[in-house]
């Protein structure tokens, strides 16, 4: 079952296209990647995904599984953020995006927002619902942190975790929206190759412990193709190739479009 679909999107800067005629198709369960040469258009996708733009033109659809296990297709194109993230998508970013001097728990704290039973009036009242809903809500942060590695430093500030555990925190918070699609911006950037092995691990992990789809971007082809079942690859904002990873990996365009381009619009 396809969990995401694109419909030919079309994203325009001016007279620039990013990204142009995307069309994929993410099952449920599976682990793509979407690679390209810097300034493919790779994060211009994300971010059409993800609410940030609205596409020029074409469609994204997600199909969510409900509590009851019913599924329905749901055309997300242009919808806010916060709401296409409350519908069940998470993502990282390829530069972090941590609140520096909060905790490492607090960090994780903010994103439980989104699925609180309780109003904001009942919150600022220290209603009972609320205290319960708060005190579950710090269990499943922690919970979280104790599955990334996290749960030592949780009362430390996020900017004085090292880089990769930075990573691994930001990760933590998109989980705490309790996705079904996780987006993966470079996970691996800046991670020296211990850190990267240890990343792989990491999620392969998640995608298994959370019932996870998992969309990435990622320049690191040794994870890609390790880690991979499906392939997307773009060029200019043009997908000149999918398939599995030996297919990827072998298609003459691919080859042919890492051998050095200038950089586009964005990456």
């Amino acid at each position: 079952m396809s969990l995401l679909r694109t419909e030919n999107v079309i994203m325009q800067f001016g007279g620039v296209v990013a990204v142009n005629d995307l069309n994929i198709d993410i099952k449920k369960g599976e682990l793509a990647a979407l690679i390209g040469p810097n300034g493919a258009g790779k994060t211009t996708a994300f971010n059409v995904i993800t609410g940030v733009y609205t596409p020029t033109g074409g469609k994204v659809l997600f199909t969510p599984t409900d509590k009851s296990g019913a599924t329905t297709e749901i055309d997300i194109t242009g919808k806010k953020p916060d709401k296409i993230t409350g519908m069940g998508v998470a993502r990282t970013f390829q530069n972090i995006r941590l609140f520096k001097e909060l905790t490492v728990l607090e960090n994780v704290l903010v994103a439980t927002h989104l699925n609180a039973d309780y109003s904001f009036l009942s919150a600022m009242l220290r209603a009972p619902k609320a205290r319960k809903g708060e005190r579950q809500a710090k269990m499943d942060c922690e919970f979280l942190l104790e599955r990334l590695g996290l749960i030592d430093l949780k009362n430390e500030k996020a900017s004085s975790l090292p880089y990769g555990q930075q990573r691994h925190l930001e990760i933590a918070r998109a989980l705490a929206t309790k996705p079904q699609l996780l987006l993966l911006d470079e996970p691996a950037a800046g991670m020296n190759p211990q850190e990267t092995d240890e990343l792989t691990d990491l999620i392969f992990k998640l995608k298994t412990d959370f019932d996870l789809t998992i969309f990435m971007i990622e320049h690191h082809m040794d994870l890609v193709m390790e880690i991979s079942d499906h392939i997307y690859v773009l060029d200019f904002g043009c997908t000149i190739a999918k398939g599995t990873p030996d297919e990827v990996q072998n298609n003459p365009k691919v080859i042919e479009a890492y051998l050095g381009v200038d950089a586009d619009v964005e990456d």
